[in-house]
């Protein structure tokens, strides 16, 4: 698949845009593109893909979904303003490289301005936008991934248009609060205009994240909001991601993932009962008792996601 990336990317280089590439994005914060971004890339890189993951968040969160140091994120701002290689974490997990974010990202506006007042006038051309450099500074290395990822921040707009000018799909992740949906609203409109510049942009779907194993009738009103804001083009993944407040607690404070907290929470509840059984007093690890549930929904969903990125290729190759 990797060689089939490399001349994607000559040939769409007009377009600017990166071949098996997904943005999970959302005008809110909070409403799981982190979660979704670790836990999808983790997923695809445990099946044998080979995974990059660009946390391209200020926050840099993605540091504590998959347990690496936080960085400042001072090199990758130095790779998007130039245009060169972005700053690899290799093998975070096997298979799964990340390109780590953090708060010198939120000086990206002031620089890009800049930029562009020391450029006006230098050439005939219209000075390069953060989409083209991001394309620059990702097509040397993107025939090394079978699936890139990209985990946007919430209220950058430059950013967010950067990566929605090159990449392929965008998973749009939505609780079931007004708040979300108004998030939602927001990156749809992003989306439309991003087709200006990248018309092969395609919407692959939207998540529905943290709602209640029980909640049925939450769910359908949810899913009927979100086809009156964007229309009957914006499928909802038939998965959604389940709310489990103690797993959400663990996975963070341990940086694991959820199969990965499936197995370890498993093993802990056997120390617990050997604990037990020993009279001893049982190490408290965990407040998850089993993670199974939320395992099995990320696993459907990032089958979903790969199941449409396959669409989405087999219609570009169906046009070319």
């Amino acid at each position: 698949m990797a060689q089939n990336i490399a001349t994607a990317v000559s040939e769409t280089a007009f377009s600017k845009q990166i071949p098996n590439t997904i943005a999970f994005a959302n005008g809110k914060g909070g409403v799981g593109k982190t979660s979704l971004s670790a836990n999808c890339g983790g997923l695809a890189a445990a099946g044998g893909w080979r995974v990059l993951i660009l946390d391209l968040d200020p926050q840099g969160n993605l540091a504590r979904d998959l347990g690496y140091d936080v960085a400042d994120g001072q090199d990758l701002l130095n790779a998007l303003i130039t245009g060169t290689e972005p700053p690899l974490l290799k093998d975070v997990r096997p298979g799964l490289d990340v390109v780590p974010g953090g708060p010198t990202l939120a000086d990206i506006q002031g620089l890009m301005f800049s930029r562009a007042n020391r450029s006006h006038g230098d050439d005939d051309g219209e000075p390069e936008t953060l989409g083209d450099l991001l394309f620059r500074s990702l097509s040397g290395i993107a025939a090394n991934y079978d699936l890139i990822l990209f985990d946007t921040p919430p209220g950058d707009v430059m950013i967010l248009d950067a990566v929605l000018a090159c990449c392929q799909g965008v998973v749009i992740p939505t609780r079931a609060d007004e708040g979300s949906l108004d998030g939602l609203t927001r990156i749809a409109k992003r989306f439309k205009r991003a087709r200006r510049v990248n018309p092969d942009l395609r919407l692959a779907g939207v998540v529905l994240f943290g709602i209640g194993s029980r909640s049925s009738r939450l769910e359908d009103a949810v899913r009927d909001s979100v086809y009156e804001i964007i229309g009957e083009s914006a499928p909802v993944f038939d998965t959604y991601i389940r709310y489990l407040e103690t797993a959400g607690f663990d996975l963070r404070r341990h940086g694991i993932l959820a199969h990965e907290l499936e197995t370890q929470a498993a093993a802990a509840q056997k120390g617990r009962l050997k604990a037990l059984r020993a009279g001893t007093k049982p190490e408290e690890d965990f407040l998850a008792r089993n993670a199974t549930g939320l395992a099995e929904d990320y696993e459907k969903l990032t089958m979903e996601i790969i199941g449409k990125l396959t669409e989405i290729n087999q219609e570009v190759e169906a046009v070319s």
